[in-house]
């Protein structure tokens, strides 16, 4: 008998059997219930700021080892690492709002009962804890809030409403793992803010779980979905990719520490500093996105053109 998906009938045998998605809700649920935070009473936002102390790694900011870096004060580069982290916290208001409106979206047709669904509202949960966590953490450290521009707004819109699920699974994981690459570095750095340490500690904890939750959904999406919807996905993922690296950082961020903002954009294009650092946090998403059958095609190229696939 001619198999009804030819396409993904290979991609299904070699990555081997799926994983029981209720059983896999059920171990993420005993994780949550274990291991949640609430950051009101978890942190301590009173305390004050500590005199000299980044609120970013060095390592980690965009500027880092350019010859504008060089050329800066030490107390302009800690400004800059405020913030930075304030744009970075920003932008994962904005995506984590895209999160929570992909995630009901892919739960409205399925049994309210099931674990799945238990499982993604309590991730919504977490997800709107972050979100207050990340806007109170702004507010405390100083700076400016940096919504991402009008134009990546608007796409943003019109990828809440017709992303495939599959194509939103890719691109949760797009926003999450790259971040939390960089918050694994950040929460035990005792050169950082005390209060920045504690904010990216809860978000790692957390968001491993929903990292598992959504790699075992697009992995089973993608061995299920017809060719169109796969190739839809490739396209969309990879479109995601290049707007996530330009979005990164606000370049508003340049300006309000005294930087020329046209000659800091560029020397971070040019950076390989920079570009390793990126492509460091992205590798283990693309090695396993590459294991299930996304970076393929138009949409490899995507990535390609983002910076983040090596």
């Amino acid at each position: 008998m001619t198999p009804s998906n030819p396409v993904v009938s290979p991609l299904r045998d070699a990555l081997g059997p799926l994983k029981d998605r209720e059983q896999v809700a059920l171990r993420l649920l005993e994780s949550s219930a274990r291991h949640s935070f609430d950051p009101d009473t978890e942190l301590d936002w009173d305390a004050p700021l500590e005199d000299g102390k980044w609120f970013w790694p060095p390592e980690l900011l965009s500027l880092y080892g350019t010859p504008l870096w060089r050329t800066m004060s030490e107390e302009q580069r800690v400004e800059l690492s405020r913030h930075e982290a304030a744009s970075l916290a920003s932008l994962g208001i904005w995506f984590e709002l895209i999160l929570m409106q992909l995630l009901v979206r892919h739960v409205y047709d399925k049994p309210a009962t099931s674990a799945h669904v238990r499982y993604a509202l309590t991730e919504i949960a977490d997800e709107c804890r972050h979100s207050k966590m990340f806007a109170r953490l702004i507010e405390r450290g100083g700076a400016p809030a940096y919504p991402v521009s009008p134009l990546h707004h608007n796409l943003a819109r019109v990828l809440k409403t017709v992303s495939t699920t599959p194509g939103s699974f890719a691109c949760t994981l797009l926003g999450e793992e790259i971040l939390d690459y960089m918050q694994r570095l950040t929460f035990p750095d005792e050169r950082v803010q005390p209060l920045v340490r504690g904010v990216t500690r809860i978000h790692v904890v957390e968001e491993a779980r929903h990292v598992r939750y959504a790699r075992e959904e697009l992995r089973r999406q993608m061995v299920g979905c017809p060719r169109w919807e796969a190739s839809l996905t490739r396209l969309s993922c990879g479109e995601a990719a290049r707007v996530f690296s330009v979005a990164f950082v606000n370049p508003a961020v340049y300006t309000n520490v005294g930087l020329d903002r046209r000659e800091a954009v560029a020397q971070v294009r040019a950076s390989g500093h920079r570009r390793e650092v990126m492509q460091t946090g992205a590798k283990r998403l693309t090695d396993f996105l590459g294991d299930i059958g996304v970076l393929r095609g138009a949409g490899r190229r995507l990535w390609r053109s983002s910076g983040l696939l090596a």
